[in-house]
């Protein structure tokens, strides 16, 4: 919305609960706790210390209206809060006390700003007169956390807690989503205000404006190269999700005939049954829709950033292709390829904009071609996969046989390495925001409390997280919040003693030498049934339906280990630094 100098627009949050039992002069701990209960606030993740104590004091007066969550470190609050944004479309909560608290919370941070993910981050800090002496648990957060974050803001007044929160949930979740960091000082934690507590949003403080409806005449020109195509392709991205753009996704593709393919993190805003799904992109996505990206005349992208997941070599990239790009993010524009039909606005007013513009089209011939390398794929990487002849049990046999137990409807939140990509392939998505992972970071141990952090954002989904044995082991603590709670969160590890991506690298482009990546592993089930949480583990593929079945059917939480073939590689596999084209099939 545009603004003029003098205009003022406020925004009224929801009536508060009754809350005549506090006194309307707070501290800026209770205001902190008041501001978020007005903002709707339901769960915070979070882990208590000396420097955000008087907030965690403040929450014990409102355990009937807020739930707060002990996790067992300060990054899995993090993940959870990701995870949890992620499911129930709301901004995710964190809460943790300074120094190193802070830089646990670091790494999520990171992964919620590439990954698009909206948090509200609220972490601890010493008193203001403490400020730059190197105080106990000191750590310039701010300036730590400044390249990975959409807004980060120290509080040092217990005067500022509602506007600085208000702003903090605005930014978070507009436009583009992303984390945003509040650094309170405990003097500001601890102080009266000088005014009587009033939550309310002024849009004049924020210099944060998106645009959300795309100019006219940026629609009309993608239009018209969209009527024109020949050989025309749709690749989509995590962004209409973001904008819950599946719908007009759909009947652009129907109406126009143009096959459509996703980014990792767009898996599931499409059925994978759909006729004109093509499959997925990237370096171990589809044959097809790799080799076929550098055949099309139009290449339209929406709601997505062109990684170099996605692209390979960017030089080589879709040179033949005319660019339309629909996102948000005018910064993502020409940053990494250049774009014909620069489309900025949110992808849902966008697609809308865009559907009475198209023809109505078929491409059948041209849709042909991707079944063609549908077929090749099928026979040399596919079928051998699913039905091995291997003694060891295959991965992706464990994901497809999970994937018909749950009908493609369960939320899957894998890891990071071999078994994420072998989860987004052989997982036949049916239900959109049906895929959580770490995409742009790649953060091993995401899984883990992102999973739980899901299940707690929807209990009534099946949430199944997907684990390598290596990424297991970064965040295994986080059982114990998952015991505690006792949500039904369902976890297999997929384990083969490696750290099984680095080992594939350095068998295909290091001559097989296998640099520190073959695991001592811990027994697993073991260390989950101290925790309290039940589990076992399926080594022979005669037993593999039945353990998945006593995984599925259980009302609580538990672990599955199955025991996989410990050198298997994923393919197809587009080699790093490479074109897209050049995909291999072994």
């Amino acid at each position: 919305m545009e603004l003029k100098e003098k205009q003022l627009v406020t925004r009224q949050a929801e009536p508060l609960a009754d809350l005549s039992h506090q006194p309307e002069i707070l501290n800026g701990s209770h205001a902190l706790i008041r501001s978020l209960i007005a903002e709707g606030v339901e769960t915070i993740f979070g882990y208590p210390g000396g420097a955000i104590m008087p907030v965690y004091d403040a929450i014990y007066d409102y355990q009937d209206q807020i739930n707060h969550i002990l996790v067992r470190h300060e990054q899995g609050a993090g993940h959870a809060a990701e995870g949890y944004a992620r499911l129930s479309g709301k901004v995710g909560v964190c809460l943790v006390t300074s120094g190193p608290g802070a830089t646990n919370l670091v790494t999520a941070v990171a992964d919620a700003i590439i990954d698009s993910t909206p948090l509200v981050c609220v972490i601890g800090q010493v008193a203001k007169h403490l400020l730059g002496t190197d105080a106990f648990q000191e750590t310039d957060v701010i300036g730590v956390t400044m390249p990975i974050t959409k807004w980060n803001y120290q509080i040092t007044s217990a005067d500022e807690v509602p506007e600085i929160m208000a702003k903090a949930f605005y930014i978070a979740k507009s436009g583009r989503p992303g984390p945003v960091l509040i650094d309170i000082t405990k003097n500001a934690q601890q102080e009266l205000m000088s005014r009587p507590f009033s939550y309310t949003y002024c849009e004049k403080l924020v210099s944060y404006h998106p645009r959300l409806s795309p100019k006219a005449d940026q629609v009309e020109k993608a239009a018209k190269l969209i009527n024109e195509a020949k050989r025309p392709f749709l690749m989509f991205g995590h962004g209409v999700q973001l904008a819950g753009a599946e719908k007009e996704l759909l009947e652009l593709v129907e109406k126009t005939g143009i096959p459509c393919a996703s980014t990792l993190l767009g898996l599931s805003s499409v059925p994978v049954d759909h006729p004109l799904y093509a499959g997925w992109l990237g370096m171990h996505g589809n044959y097809g829709t790799n080799i076929l990206t550098n055949q099309c005349d139009v290449l339209i992208g929406v709601g997505l950033r062109f990684d170099d997941r996605v692209t390979g070599d960017a030089s080589r990239y879709a040179k033949q292709a005319k660019i339309i790009h629909i996102e948000i993010d005018p910064a993502e524009i020409d940053k990494v390829v250049k774009a014909e039909a620069p489309v900025v606005g949110d992808a849902k007013q966008a697609l809308q904009m865009l559907l009475p513009l198209v023809k109505p089209n078929d491409h059948s011939v041209w849709r042909n071609e991707f079944r063609k390398y549908d077929a090749m794929e099928d026979e040399q990487i596919t079928q051998p996969e699913l039905a091995p002849t291997t003694e060891k049990i295959k991965m992706a046999e464990v994901v497809r046989m999970l994937s018909d137990k749950t009908k493609g409807e369960a939320v899957i939140v894998a890891d990071v390495g071999q078994h994420q990509m072998v989860a987004a392939r052989y997982y036949q998505f049916k239900r959109s925001n049906s895929f959580i992972t770490s995409g742009g970071l790649g953060t091993m141990g995401y899984a883990l409390p992102a999973a739980f952090g899901a299940k707690v954002g929807d209990p009534s989904r099946e949430v199944v997280a997907i684990i390598g044995d290596g990424c297991f082991q970064m965040t295994i603590q986080e059982l114990g919040t998952i015991a505690q709670s006792g949500l039904p969160v369902k976890a297999i590890i997929l384990n083969n003693n490696y750290l099984g991506m680095v080992r594939q690298w350095q068998q295909l482009f290091f001559e097989k030498r296998y640099s520190f990546v073959e695991l001592q592993n811990p027994d697993f089930i073991t260390i989950a049934k101290g925790f309290g949480i039940a589990g076992h583990t399926c080594s022979q593929r005669e037993s593999l339906s039945e353990s998945l079945d006593q995984l599925l059917q259980s009302d609580k939480p538990y672990l599955l280990e199955v025991l996989v073939e410990k050198e298997e590689n994923v393919f197809p596999m587009v080699p790093s630094g490479a074109c897209v084209s050049d995909i291999r099939l072994c």
